[in-house]
């Protein structure tokens, strides 16, 4: 069970880490001043989710720390969905891919809060449900205001929508460690997430994509990723791996 619960811890914990990332790359880069404010914020909000969650990851199987985790795994080790590796692209890729994952995140993290075994991971999504709250909400504001928008706002909000679409099937794909984790893990299901997108994309006057094809190619919790992931991690890890340890 130790081994199975690090995985799991790592697979959600990788998901906030890599959206953390992905967001900060869009400091000074929003269309407000305002907005690279609310970004930044989401995106420590979500890395201090993931440094809870890979620091009990890393002392379940005593390697190394929640830093170790992040900077020395190579892509194959990441467990995280390929929706958060995915680049930011225009302005509604951004907010569609936090729309999706704010969507499956908040009811993982208030299901754990109360259903979860682990007293550990009880606080850990208790905390972090009430952050992810604000994200959603963020993210549906924002669809709403670019789907009810101007001609060429609704249209790029809605190319955002069609092309992420196919990545959210991964997030409701059998997880064989979640099922081994009963009363400790949860698995959103996909009725949980439609509830919270459906009425946002019909405020926003947008199509519900028809389900599409999978992505057979990628399986992020199995460690299979895009290209994509190779580029942010040259990033994220190189002064880690320059310095490791080094401490400021």
């Amino acid at each position: 069970m130790t081994a199975d619960l690090a995985a799991y811890l790592l697979g959600i914990g990788d998901d906030a880490l890599i959206a953390a990332q992905r967001l900060g790359e869009l400091y000074a880069s929003s269309p407000e001043m305002e907005e690279d404010v609310a970004l930044a914020n989401i995106a420590l909000d979500q890395l201090g989710a993931a440094r809870l969650l890979l620091e009990y990851a890393a002392e379940l199987t005593g390697d190394g720390d929640e830093d170790t985790l992040a900077f020395l795994r190579g892509p194959a080790e990441f467990r995280h969905h390929v929706l958060v590796e995915l680049p930011n692209g225009d302005f509604a890729v951004t907010i569609a891919k936090l729309l999706f994952l704010a969507a499956w995140q908040r009811p993982l993290y208030a299901r754990l809060a109360v259903e979860s075994a682990d007293v550990r991971l009880t606080g850990i999504a208790a905390t972090a449900g009430l952050e992810t709250a604000y994200h959603l909400d963020h993210a549906a504001q924002w669809t709403i205001r670019l789907g009810d928008g101007t001609g060429e706002s609704h249209r790029r909000m809605q190319d955002a929508i069609d092309a992420l679409w196919p990545y959210t099937r991964e997030f409701f794909a059998p997880d064989p460690v979640a099922q081994r984790l009963p009363g400790v893990a949860v698995t959103p299901t996909r009725a949980e997430w439609d509830a919270l997108i459906a009425p946002t994309l019909a405020e926003a006057t947008l199509r519900t994509p028809a389900a599409g094809p999978a992505e057979p190619e990628t399986n992020g919790r199995a460690g299979r990723h895009t290209a994509h992931l190779d580029a942010l991690l040259d990033e994220m890890q190189s002064l880690y791996r320059a310095h490791p340890g080094a401490r400021w």
